[in-house]
């Protein structure tokens, strides 16, 4: 009888444990599932600054949001500058009135239906005006007069601070770097003139395709209708400074 009994009690305890066991399986099946097909993927969201969130009150955009495919290094704030001095800190993003922001979406797009492995790379936009004082006081070795020959006088004001210009050049998919323009960005001397060119290429400081690249560049920005400077080949303009302290106000 007893025998019977441990019988019958080892039989319960077999199902017992088999249920739970296919229970347990069933679970992890479950579980599995879920983690690949329902699992919740997190997006991290930039993390926007102080100075950021003040330019997009001021209705400036995140020119990468209009198109991805602009690449964007922002020279001041790294130490590969002129002053060779990181200004802007956080700011790592390239910020534009809304109507320049778009100009430039507009050249990139004429820029790469011609050649489809070239793209714009941005190193400066919307500057504040803090950073303008920053800039000038870095240079205070130098007389104000022959300081604007670097920087524009923050009492002025640069057409920067109104999110009106943009310093860039154009990025090669291929080789993986900016084409030759003949100097670096932020390089103070004849040899980076747009008026001096013909010149520059006389002399052979210049070569054929480093001014054909400068065209390049030109040919995208003018076509949409951005201006050129004559003393920096990365330069342009979306309007005049009078028209930009007439339309919007400077970023601080």
């Amino acid at each position: 009888m007893l025998s019977k009994r441990i019988f019958l009690l080892s039989v319960v305890l077999l199902g017992v444990w088999s249920c739970q066991t296919e229970k347990a399986e069933e679970s992890k099946k479950i579980d599995s599932a879920f983690t690949k097909k329902d699992s919740v993927v997190i997006i991290e969201q930039p993390i926007i600054s102080e100075l950021e969130q003040r330019m997009i009150e001021q209705g400036l955009v995140d020119i990468q949001t209009l198109d991805s495919t602009i690449m964007v290094e922002l020279k001041y704030s790294t130490t590969d500058n002129f002053v060779k001095t990181d200004v802007y800190g956080d700011l790592t993003r390239a910020y534009l009135q809304a109507k320049p922001a778009q100009m430039l979406v507009k050249a990139n797009k004429v820029l790469q239906e011609k050649y489809p492995n070239y793209r714009l790379l941005v190193y400066d936009a919307a500057r504040p005006l803090s950073v303008q004082h920053t800039l000038w006081n870095l240079l205070d070795s130098i007389p104000p007069k022959e300081r604007e020959d670097f920087v524009a006088n923050p009492a002025i004001a640069s057409i920067h601070n109104f999110g009106s210009a943009v310093d860039l050049t154009v990025y090669d998919d291929v080789i993986k770097k900016p084409l030759d323009m003949g100097t670096k960005f932020d390089f103070f001397g004849d040899l980076a003139y747009p008026r001096l060119e013909d010149e520059m290429l006389i002399e052979g400081k210049l070569s054929k395709e480093q001014l054909a690249n400068r065209i390049i560049l030109r040919e995208a920005m003018t076509s949409v209708g951005y201006m050129r400077i004559e003393s920096e080949w990365w330069h342009f303009n979306a309007i005049s400074r009078t028209r930009a302290k007439d339309l919007y106000k400077i970023v601080e």
